[in-house]
C-alpha cells in the first residue's frame, strides 16, 4: 500500500474528510498545514505574512517529503496549493494516490467564512473566486476526484474508497485492507513472517506462483513454499484440505505465520478454511486471480469445503489478513471464467448499485488491462463490503447476497458441476426472479430485464436441457441457509430491491422449474 494524498481548493474539506477516511482505512492521518504550524510554532497565515509565499512553498516541500518518507502508508491532507509545485506533484504521484476534492463556490465560501483569516490566499469571497478561476485547470488535471459536500460523510468515504480502489473491511475483528490495482503482485508489501505457503491450483500457480514467491522473499519472508492443488470444483473437499494441512506442516507454518491463497474461489475457500483450522487458526492473505473471486468470494471471510450432498456445507468465518487483487491476472482468464465473474458483479448491481450495469467492461478491456477494469472491480467489491460490514456473520441483510445461489447451487450439483458457478448464479437469478413474479413480489418485466442483462455478457438464462429437476430440488434441500427445515430464498423485487428469508410454496417452485 502507498500514501493517499487529499488535495483541492481551500475549504473543500481535505482535513475533515481526511480524518474520517484515515479512521475508516485504519491509517495514520497528517494535515500538512498543521505539521508545518507545529514545526514553525505559528499559523500558516503568519508564515505567509512574514516570509512570503515562495519561502512557505520551500518549507512545505521539505515537510511533505519528511512526512511521507518517515511514516507508514498514511492519509495526508495537503494545502490548497501544495501541488502547484512541480517537484511536489511528481513526488506525491510517485509516493501514492492523489484524490482531488471538488466543491462549488458557495460551499467553499461558507466554509471559509466559518474560519476567517485561516487561509491566506482565500481571505474572502472575492479572493476565493479569483483563486478558483486561476487554478481551475490545475485542479481539473487530477483524474481521481471526489465531489465534496454533495452527500453524507459516510457516502463520501465509501466513494473515496471506490475511487482509490482501497478498502478496509470492518465488523469481523480487526479491519483488514483490500487493495485493487493493475500489477499489484509486483509491488505488494505484506508484513513478513518466518514461514509461508502459497496455495494455488494447476492454472494459477504456474502463471503467478514464482512471481508472488519472489516478491514475498524480497520483502522479508524467510521461507516461502508453494503447494499446488488440481483446478476445479471437484477439488473442493476435505481430502484437499487435509493435503493443504500437510503442506503447512512441511512448510513449518506456525501460529504466528501467514499463508497465501493464489487463485479463484475454490483456492480461496479451501486455503482460508485450512488456515482457520490449522493450529486453531493462522493468518491468511487472499490473492484472487479470477473476476468472480475478486468481486465476491475473496471478501467476507467465509471459508469452507463441499460434501457430496451439497456445496459449502463445511466452513468457518475466518477473515483474511488482507485481500490483494491484481487485475492484470484477469488478462489470462478464459472467457467462460470471465463470464462467471460478470454473474456476481451483475448480482451486486441488482442488489444495490443498478448503475454498475452501465459500467461493465468488455472482454477486450480485461484482456488489455484497460484503465476501467480496476475501478469496476472496486465498485463491484464495494457492494459486498457494505453488506459484510452491516451483517458480518450473515444473521440478516447479508443473506440477500444469496440471490441466485439457492437454485444456482442446485443446478451445479445436479450437473456434476458441468455448469460453472457463475453460470448457475445467472440461471438461478433469473429463475428466482420468476419465483418473485409468480408470488407477486417482483415488478412486472423484471425477468425479461435480467434475461437481457445476462445474455448480453454471454451467460445462460435457461435450465440445461434434460436436467434432473428432482436432483436440483434435492440439492436445494441441503442449502446452508435452510431454517426450520424450510429453504429460504433471497428474491429480487426490482433493481436495488432484494428480499431475503422468503419461503416459497412447493407448488410455486415446481411450476417455475418446470
Amino acid at each position: 500500500m502507498s500514501h493517499i494524498f487529499l488535495y483541492g481548493p481551500p475549504g473543500s474539506g481535505k482535513s475533515t474528510i481526511g480524518r474520517k477516511l484515515a479512521l475508516k482505512l485504519a491509517r495514520p492521518f497528517f494535515d500538512l498545514d498543521k505539521v508545518i504550524e507545529a514545526k514553525k510554532g505559528c499559523a500558516v497565515s503568519e508564515i505567509f505574512a512574514k516570509e512570503g509565499e515562495a519561502a512557505f512553498r520551500a518549507l512545505e516541500r521539505g515537510v511533505l517529503q519528511e512526512v511521507a518518507a518517515g511514516n507508514p502508508p498514511s492519509v495526508i491532507a495537503l494545502g490548497g496549493g501544495t501541488l502547484l509545485d512541480d517537484e511536489n506533484r511528481t513526488f506525491a504521484e510517485r509516493a501514492g494516490k492523489i484524490l482531488c476534492l471538488r466543491a462549488d463556490a458557495d460551499a467553499l465560501f461558507a466554509r471559509i467564512e466559518r474560519t476567517p483569516g485561516s487561509r491566506p490566499l482565500a481571505a474572502d469571497r472575492e479572493a476565493t473566486a479569483k483563486l478558483l478561476e486561476k487554478r481551475a485547470g490545475h485542479y481539473a488535471s487530477f483524474p481521481l476526484f471526489l465531489q465534496s459536500g454533495s452527500q453524507s460523510f459516510a457516502k463520501m468515504i465509501e466513494e473515496a474508497e471506490i475511487k482509490l480502489c482501497q478498502f478496509a473491511v470492518t465488523g469481523m475483528g480487526p479491519a483488514y485492507p483490500v487493495e485493487v490495482a493493475d500489477g499489484l503482485l509486483a509491488t505488494v508489501t505484506p508484513a513478513p513472517t518466518a514461514h509461508t505457503v502459497i496455495v494455488g491450483d494447476s492454472h494459477t500457480l504456474p502463471l503467478y506462483g514464482k512471481r508472488l514467491a519472489d516478491r514475498l522473499a524480497a520483502v522479508g519472508f524467510k521461507h516461502v513454499e508453494t503447494f499446488e492443488i488440481p483446478a476445479g470444483e471437484a477439488t473442493k473437499n476435505l481430502d484437499t484440505v487435509s493435503r493443504i494441512w500437510s503442506a503447512f506442516l512441511r512448510g513449518g507454518v506456525e501460529r504466528i505465520d501467514t499463508v497465501f491463497a493464489l487463485g479463484g474461489g475454490v483456492v480461496g475457500d479451501l486455503t482460508g478454511f485450512a488456515a482457520a483450522t490449522w493450529l486453531r487458526g493462522v493468518s491468511w492473505v487472499g490473492v484472487p486471480t479470477s473476476l468472480l473471486a475478486m468481486v465476491d468470494s475473496s471478501l467476507g471471510g467465509k471459508t469452507g469445503a463441499d460434501l457430496p450432498e451439497g456445496k459449502n456445507l463445511i466452513g468457518a468465518f475466518h477473515p483474511p489478513r488482507a485481500v490483494l487483487a491484481d487485475t492484470a491476472t484477469l488478462a489470462t482468464l478464459p472467457l467462460q471464467e470471465l463470464r462467471c465473474g460478470y454473474a456476481e458483479a451483475i448480482k451486486h448491481a441488482i442488489l444495490a448499485d443498478p448503475e454498475l450495469l452501465d459500467a461493465l467492461p468488455t472482454a477486450e478491456d480485461f484482456a488489455a488491462c484497460a484503465p476501467c477494469v480496476a475501478p469496476f472491480v472496486a465498485r463491484a467489491m464495494a457492494v459486498k463490503i457494505r453488506y459484510i460490514e452491516q451483517d458480518p456473520h450473515e444473521k440478516g441483510i447479508r443473506a440477500t447476497l444469496n440471490l441466485g445461489h439457492t437454485i444456482g447451487h442446485g443446478i451445479e450439483k445436479a450437473t456434476a458441476f458441468r455448469v460453472k458457478h457463475g453460470e448457475g448464479v445467472a440461471i438461478g437469478t433469473v429463475y428466482e426472479a420468476k419465483l418473485a413474479e409468480a408470488m407477486g413480489l417482483a415488478q412486472p418485466g423484471l425477468v425479461k430485464t435480467l434475461e437481457k442483462t445476462f445474455r448480453h455478457v454471454g451467460l445462460p438464462v435457461e435450465l440445461p436441457a434434460g436436467i434432473d429437476l428432482a436432483a436440483v430440488k434435492e440439492a436445494m434441500m441441503h442449502d446452508k441457509k435452510k431454517a426450520g427445515g424450510i429453504v429460504r430464498f433471497a428474491l429480487p423485487a426490482g433493481l436495488g430491491d432484494v428480499r431475503s428469508g422468503i419461503a416459497v410454496p412447493p407448488e410455486v417452485l415446481d411450476a417455475v422449474l418446470r
